[in-house]
């Protein structure tokens, strides 16, 4: 098979279209068109369903993509592998992690790291869905939940603690609870259940206590950063990470007594990747870091 077809046809299906693929490639939709029929007629079956709204891997098309993904994705890693000098980590580093602690917390100390190591070339994906290591969709995760793959190293990084925040809007037009009983005439703000949290007992708080607040919930966000933004304009009350609650000087903490569950995050990377200098650098960074401040 011709490599440049086959990149060209991995662009297409993560794309979905030609022009979008032709876009990423800085190519013509016509060239990239040519090139997936060629790639088609080499192969001799069809690897897109073709229709109005756009393009469909057939069942040939997504074999064919698992396999592409997987054969870019390990070369890729091979190239980073063999850039890397004795003295100075260099190469591409793909990382992913939540939307809330990428976007508050670890996007704003990232310059640092960056100065500190201008040749790596760093990407990070934030993601409260848990990215694919083993497939290469990211080279190290920070996660919420301990890896369950036998081949995924892990490092605790830090534990995050919670308290129930609300701002002074709503504490002014809602008056403040005294207890968690209080709660029952008060909104909540939690994560959306009809997808998978970002860790376990993301909705503790609707059964703080004893009581049962389910019912109080007015408001689901699929985000911990949408759960403060909402917080932040006077929708309700929620539980959030006391680091991204002190982002904001003006939210109050409710109820402090109220024991909410530790969540630790872990560092993670796969095995192969154990003699990684990018990693091990940016692992060290992240210790220092977080070592800097109460969570």
């Amino acid at each position: 098979m011709d490599w440049d077809k086959l990149r060209v046809f991995l662009a297409v299906a993560e794309a979905g279209s030609f022009t979008h693929a032709g876009e990423t490639l800085n190519l013509s939709q016509s060239a990239v068109s040519r090139q997936i029929s060629g790639l088609e007629e080499s192969l001799n079956v069809p690897l897109f369903h073709r229709h109005a709204r756009g393009l469909i891997l057939t069942e040939q098309g997504e074999l064919l993509f698992r396999t592409a993904k997987e054969i870019f994705s390990k070369l890729a890693m091979t190239e980073a592998m063999l850039n890397e000098t004795k003295d100075r980590p260099k190469g591409p580093l793909k990382v992913t992690t939540t939307v809330a602690f990428g976007s508050m917390w670890l996007t704003p100390r990232l310059h640092e790291f960056l100065d500190l190591y201008p040749e790596i070339r760093l990407t990070l994906l934030v993601d409260d869905q848990e990215l694919d290591l083993s497939m290469r969709e990211a080279d190290v995760a920070i996660r919420m939940t301990p890896p369950k793959q036998a081949d995924l190293i892990q490092r605790h990084l830090v534990t995050f603690h919670f308290h129930l925040y609300a701002s002074p809007t709503y504490l002014k037009k809602f008056g403040t609870p005294k207890t968690m009983d209080d709660l029952k005439n008060h909104r909540l703000i939690t994560y959306g259940t009809d997808i998978h949290p970002p860790f376990p007992d993301a909705n503790w708080v609707i059964r703080a206590g004893g009581v049962d607040l389910a019912h109080k919930s007015v408001f689901c966000v699929n985000s911990f950063f949408g759960i403060l933004r909402a917080v932040q304009t006077g929708a309700g009350i929620a539980a959030l990470p006391d680091y991204m609650a002190r982002e904001d000087a003006s939210l109050v903490r409710l109820l402090p007594e109220i024991e909410a569950p530790a969540v630790p995050a872990y560092f993670v990377y796969p095995e192969e990747l154990r003699h990684s200098k990018r990693i091990a650098v940016l692992r060290e960074f992240l210790l220092r870091k977080v070592a800097e401040q109460e969570f």
